[in-house]
């Protein structure tokens, strides 16, 4: 366990090794709750969380649902076209 100290203007640093651990940029944002005797820091994520429903209908796809032997040969076409590019 490491301490650390607040400081005349409030800021507390978190140990090095500790924003490591999480790869925490420089200007991370938390948000701060209270928790029984302590605070609790949180990353905030930089978007909402969303699912599936909320993005898909910015695709605009108009043509037949693809399946999955459609999206393997798609796949399969690519990585073949990688190779003749590497000759």
């Amino acid at each position: 366990m490491e301490t650390t100290r607040l400081s005349s203007k409030g800021q507390i640093i978190i140990p090095k090794a500790i924003r490591q651990a999480y790869k925490w940029p420089v200007g991370q944002e938390f948000l701060v709750e209270q928790a029984g005797q302590g605070i609790l820091l949180r990353p905030q994520k930089p978007f909402p969380q969303t699912c599936v429903d909320e993005v898909a209908g910015c695709l605009q796809y108009q043509g037949r649902a693809k399946t999955l032997e459609d999206m393997n040969d798609a796949v399969r076409q690519g990585v073949l076209e990688r190779v003749r590019d590497c000759r």
